[in-house]
Parts: structure tokens; sequence; C-alpha cells
């Protein structure tokens, strides 16, 4: 009964925060009518279904009806990251018959956690309807689909502090560009929304490409989602002016959001070089992709310096800001370029960005730390505040963080082992658990850019799978679901 007094209230929540969701299906239902493409019926099928689901299951459960605790916020989040994939899921079922649940809800969680991993092939053939709903997906998952819920629960009578607490990226979850969660969730919004569009008219205008292909490649740009229209991914192109757009908009979107609304409000872009985030990020990124370069050419991967800076510096900067995105099969480079584009992505994005992994906020906190224990050890006397961007770190942050980096090692070398006891070889089950705990897209090895995970068998995915909501939810708001003491009155 406890059980029941705790869950259902959020069952009801989910209820009718999944309706919500299932009306974004309207955009693709639009496009489908339009092009009169193959995705009409599946969408609208789909629609109607997911729609009479959800009432029913806020009528049952409405008597459970109440105002959100801290605990419940948790159950919400988790909740709604796993139960929407499989909402998402329904019209890609029902447009190809021959795809499986796991396939189809694998598809969506990369889709949601923006991690840009797929199992489907024959992109170029897909209806438009059907691209441009797996790229929505995306993009709806970049900002967080919680982010999102936290303009909407108020009209539902239900509060979003826990929520925003719960899912927020970054150590430092209080911190707020307003007064009002609302206010916050929707100038984050903005910010996201417009620069989208800026990406999406640059790659038509600009770049050649087609409206579908503008529109789905800017969606996965900002969300850091990786998905593209084509098998080739950004390969199909051949373009050196779209994969110059890409990589600056792939850093805009790595950056803190509250950031970049803080230099557009204000109109100060020094706050870009006041974030010690932004400057660490963009100081590695430069360092490892000109070594990189040089390096290829060293090992006679490339001809010249200007060829092997070019693919470098695409694939490197997807990589390390989790996008996910291949213009060539980066896995028959040297193994060391590979992997340590693959370790960027542990550290490289920053926090209150679209992308996963550590967060550059932690690595710097913990570098710092670091340094003021070894400090510690010559001068034990002294006081050595731990500040980041002028502010001085609490210890319980620094505790917090290095609980963090524990358990999302420890997840990786858990689930590493897991898919190891299933048969995969090593290289491609640990590349495919740090792809997927950093949200990054492809791994190497039989995962790697020139193939999908779709050779994975159905256990192999569902492991993958987990590892993807791990990451988007920075492991902490899943684990403490399976601790005794969150279930305790």
């Amino acid at each position: 009964m406890q059980l029941i007094q705790r869950v259902f209230p959020t069952v009801n929540i989910l209820a009718r925060v999944a309706a919500i969701f299932s009306l974004w299906i309207l955009i693709p239902i639009a496009v489908a009518w339009w092009e009169n493409d193959a995705g009409l019926q599946p969408f609208i099928t789909a629609l109607v279904s997911l729609l009479l689901f959800s009432g029913v299951l806020s009528l049952l459960t409405h008597r459970y009806k109440r105002e959100m605790k801290s605990r419940d916020g948790f159950i919400l989040v988790v909740g709604l990251w796993t139960t929407l994939p499989a909402v998402a899921a329904l019209p890609l079922m029902l447009f190809d018959t021959q795809l499986s649940f796991t396939h189809a809800y694998f598809e969506t969680m990369s889709a949601l956690t923006t991690t840009g991993a797929t199992v489907l092939t024959g992109l170029d053939q897909l209806p438009a309807s059907i691209n441009l709903w797996r790229h929505l997906l995306n993009w709806l998952g970049g900002m967080g689909i919680i982010v999102l819920a936290v303009a909407i629960l108020p009209m539902l009578g239900v509060g979003g502090m826990q929520l925003f607490k719960a899912e927020t990226p970054g150590p430092i979850k209080d911190s707020k560009l307003t007064p009002r969660i609302r206010e916050t969730a929707r100038n984050l919004w903005v910010v996201y929304a417009s620069l989208t569009l800026i990406c999406a008219l640059l790659l038509k205008f600009v770049g050649g490409m087609s409206w579908l292909d503008a529109v789905c490649h800017a969606f996965a740009t900002m969300c850091l989602g990786g998905f593209s229209t084509h098998d080739a991914s950004v390969g199909f192109f051949n373009s050196p002016i779209i994969e110059a757009i890409l990589i600056v908009f792939m850093l805009l979107a790595a950056t803190n959001f509250a950031t970049h609304y803080l230099a557009l409000t204000g109109r100060k872009f020094s706050s870009y070089w006041k974030d010690s985030e932004f400057k660490a990020m963009i100081l590695i990124i430069v360092i490892t992709t000109l070594g990189s370069a040089a390096y290829l050419v060293w090992q006679k991967t490339y001809g010249d310096y200007l060829t092997s800076l070019r693919h470098v510096a695409f694939n490197l900067v997807s990589i390390a800001t989790d996008t996910g995105f291949a213009s060539i099969d980066f896995g028959q480079w040297p193994i060391f370029v590979p992997l340590l584009m693959l370790f960027l992505s542990c550290i490289t994005a920053c926090s209150g960005s679209t992308g996963g992994g550590i967060k550059m906020i932690r690595t710097l906190i913990m570098l710092r730390e670091s340094k003021r224990q070894m400090s510690t050890l010559i001068h034990p006397n002294a006081v050595h505040p731990l500040r980041v961007n002028g502010m001085v770190i609490p210890g319980n942050i620094v505790f917090a963080v290095m609980g963090f980096i524990f358990l999302y090692c420890m997840s990786i070398v858990g689930l590493t082992f897991i898919l190891l006891i299933s048969g995969l070889d090593f290289l491609s089950s640990f590349t495919a658990i740090i792809a997927c705990i950093n949200n990054a897209g492809p791994g190497l090895g039989v995962v790697g850019p020139a193939s999908n995970y779709g050779v994975l068998n159905d256990f192999q995915i569902w492991v993958c799978s987990f590892a993807m909501l791990l990451g988007r939810l920075e492991v902490f708001s899943v684990l403490i679901l399976f601790t005794r003491v969150f279930w305790k009155s």
C-alpha cells in the first residue's frame, strides 16, 4: 500500500505528460500529409492510441493525484525518461512492422537522450516524416524533456523545482537565471530554439542543404544528438562549409546555456571569457585538434596537414562534444586518435549544456582539488579555498563530485564487463559503453562510425539503452532508486 501511495501519483503525472508529449506527433503528421509519404497512417494511429491510453491511465490514477514531494521528483524523472521512449517508439513500429520493440526503443532512447546511436539502416530512403520524427525527438531531448515539462507541470497543478534539481546537468544545481523555475525554463528554451533556427538557415542558404536536411541536422547539432538523414552521416555532403558551420554550432551547444543567456541579454560577450569551463573546453579542443592532425600526417594517414586538419577538426569536435556526427570512418585511423576523442567525450562538454559525460566543471573542480591537496601536503596549516569562476566551491559539492565520478567510472567498468560476458569483444564493449554513457553515439570496433548498433543482440542493446539512461540522468538520479533508504518512510 505504501508503494502504491508513492508510485501512483507519479503514474498519474506520467500519463498526463505522455498525452502532452504525444501531441508533438502532429508535426510529422503535417509533414507526412504535405509530402504524401508512407508515415501518415502510422503517425495518426499512434497519436490516437497514445491519447486514448494516456487518458484512461490518467482517469484510473486520478484519485492518487497530489503535489509532488522531494523524492517524487526522482521517480518522475526516471519514469519519464523510460516511458517516453516507449511512447515515441510506437510510430516507428507501426511504420516498420519488422522493427522489434527492442530496436525501436533503443532508437528513441538514443534520440531523447541525445546519444545519436542508431540501429536503423537505409536512412536515405526513409519517409521525410519518419526522419523528422527521429530528429524532433533528438531536439526535444537536448535541453531536457523535463525542463520543458517544468513549464507545463504548473498548468497540471504540479510544482517544477523538484524536477529541475533532479534532472539539470552539473554539480551546482541551485543556481538559476531567474527567481522562478518556469521563467528559467522558458529563457533556456528561447536561446536553444533561436540558435537552432540560425543553424538551420545557415545550413540551408550557405551550406546548400535541402530544407529537410537543414532542419534535421540543425536539430541534431544543437542537441548534440548526432542523428542524420543519411547513412553516411555528414560525410554524405562532403562539404567543408557544412562541416565548418556544424563545428561552430556544436561548440555553442556544448557551452553552458546560462552563459549564452547572460551574454545575449546583457550584450556582454566577455561572459564567455570569464567562464572557466568555456575557456578550458576551447583550449583542450584546439590543442588536441592541432596535435592529432599532425599525428595523422606523421603516421601517413593523410598526405598533407590541411586535409588532416579538416577531418580531425570535425570528427574530434563531434565526439568530444558528445554529438556523434561522422564525416569519415575515423575507426580506421591509428587507434590513439579515436581513443583520445572518446576520452574527450568524458570531460569536454560544459555543465548546463546539451552534452554528456563528467562535464568540464567537475573536471576543473577535481583538478583544483588535487592541486589544493598537494599544496596542503607542503603547507598543512595554510587555507586554500577552492575556486571556480571566482566562486568558492563548498566541501559538500567537492564530495558530491567525487561520489559522482566514482559511480560514473564503476558504471563504465560494470557495464563493460556485462557486454564482455555477453560475448562482445573488448574494444567494442568498452567503447560502446563509453559512447552510450556519455551520449556520444558511435564507438569503435563493430559499433564504429562505419557500422551501427544494429549488429548487437537484444541483450546487448538493452545494456546500451540503460547506459544511455544513466548518462543522461547523470547516474545519481537513476541509482538512487535502487537504494533502500530512498524507499524508507
